[in-house]
């Protein structure tokens, strides 16, 4: 399966080390449980990043990283059903639900990937990859290039793109 990551360019070889999300607290963690985001589309990696970074912390040195991680499609297919059960109808409001997930998950080692679904856009899918996993050292980069956010974004939020 192949994921992508948008990062800074001085983070991105540690891009998939979780350490990001380990030193703070985001959906699908809680502080201390290093786990890395990742989207199965790059055009969802680049919307979840604008999403969450304010217009002065935007920057010019962004890396759309590509990688391959050694898990099948089906078992990416059973345990979206599994997360999409086992999720309550307001889960996008109940952070501390989410982050009990994935903290659980992260901490039991049970797998290296676990899809989530994502808040920004309905029926898309982020993935988050742990790197305590034993197979985390089976991820390859597939692609790495720069990433740039085409401006007209920056005018519907109103920024200069600067």
């Amino acid at each position: 399966m192949r994921i992508w990551r948008i990062c800074r360019k001085r983070h991105q070889a540690t891009a998939f080390s979780g350490e990001g999300a380990r030193r703070g607290s985001a959906r699908w963690n809680s502080a201390g449980t290093p786990v890395a985001y990742s989207s199965e589309a790059l055009s969802l990696a680049a919307i979840e990043y604008f999403v969450h970074v304010d217009s002065e912390d935007m920057s010019n040195d962004l890396v759309a990283i590509c990688a391959e991680v050694p898990v099948s499609f089906d078992a990416v297919a059973e345990r979206k059903k599994k997360m999409l059960s086992t999720l309550s109808e307001n889960w996008k409001m109940d952070i501390p639900m989410t982050q009990r997930i994935g903290d659980e998950w992260a901490q039991g080692l049970e797998s290296l990937v676990l899809p989530v679904p994502s808040v920004v856009i309905d029926g898309e899918w982020n993935v988050l990859v742990n790197p305590s996993h034993l197979d985390a050292a089976r991820i390859k980069i597939v692609e790495m290039k720069p990433f740039r956010f085409d401006e007209r974004m920056f005018k519907v939020r109103g920024w200069s793109g600067d």
